[in-house]
């Protein structure tokens, strides 16, 4: 195939670009600066300097693919809103112009919640939640089911970790570790993350692209909910720093997140299209030192 990436310098890009060449396909990747194009490069893509504002480029590029895979987004909440319009405005310009072709159209979206327990993939984003838009993006993609599109969701936990991950909320979490003095959680520490190695969550977007039936939703979920008491806890062994309980309100938007209790499963992910993750853990990548290598 070949496949058209947005987001193809990013985190899981970058791995879902090496995974699809190391595949036998071929990527196009939109890259914002010449940096970014080296990085898609550097991977074994092609890149395009480009935005995803730009739905013109897009929509081209797309009509030239087999299948598109949408990874493109901001973690800056300030943006969320801009974000999500462009998204969705972007979605209704690729069902018009891919209807009836069968191309692939997927997109990354993030895990729900479900206060009654485990979320599973019949699970909707709350749209109340501290990324509750991106519910807007999914019904979008959605939609593009019913056009003749084979367009589908992949919906990534709350982190997706390994080496070189500086981004990331656990990196995030890192940072305000050490700006706090400690290794925090919230209560207990018993509210629980999901989380996926960055090569697992690559491999099922590649299976997502070359096989999963349209409308599908699909969760790149190996463990279902780490308590982030042992985050906190492997943290400190890494940095020194006690662990100790914070009062969320004081942390913004990361309060939310910090405290949030998000357990997800994949079980019909792995049935549906054979998907097995197979990469470290999140507790042995933070062992590793992977987040805490430097000051």
């Amino acid at each position: 195939m070949q496949v058209f990436v947005t987001g193809a310098s990013g985190w899981i890009g970058r791995a879902l670009t090496a995974d699809l060449v190391a595949h036998g396909h071929e990527v196009v990747g939109l890259a914002r600066s010449d940096a970014s194009a080296d990085r898609i490069r550097a991977v074994g893509g092609e890149a395009v300097l480009g935005d995803v504002a730009d739905h013109d480029l897009v929509v081209e590029h797309a009509r030239r693919a087999d299948a598109v895979a949408h990874l493109a987004f901001t973690l800056d909440f300030d943006e969320f809103e801009a974000t999500i319009d462009n998204e969705v405005a972007l979605s209704a310009r690729l069902g018009a112009a891919l209807a009836g072709s069968g191309t692939a159209v997927f997109a990354a979206s993030g895990t729900p919640t479900n206060a009654d327990g485990i979320a599973t993939e019949a699970d909707a984003l709350d749209p109340d939640g501290p990324a509750g838009a991106r519910a807007r993006t999914t019904t979008a993609v959605l939609a593009l089911a019913e056009q003749g599109v084979r367009a589908g969701i992949v919906r990534m936990p709350r982190t997706v970790h390994g080496a070189g991950d500086s981004n990331g909320l656990i990196a995030s979490l890192v940072q305000l570790d050490r700006q706090l003095g400690v290794a925090a959680y919230v209560g207990e520490g018993a509210n629980r993350w999901p989380a996926v190695h960055v090569t697992d969550a690559a491999r099922l977007f590649r299976l997502a692209l070359e096989s999963a039936p349209a409308g599908s939703v699909l969760h790149a979920v190996a463990e279902e909910g780490v308590p982030m008491r042992a985050v906190a806890e492997s943290i400190a062994r890494r940095t020194g720093l006690p662990p100790a309980a914070v009062d969320p309100s004081t942390l913004g938007v990361f309060g939310a997140l910090l405290g949030g209790d998000q357990p997800a499963s994949s079980a019909r992910t792995r049935a549906l299209v054979g998907w097995e993750p197979t990469g470290p853990t999140l507790i042995s990548d933070l062992d590793a030192g992977h987040y805490t290598a430097t000051a």
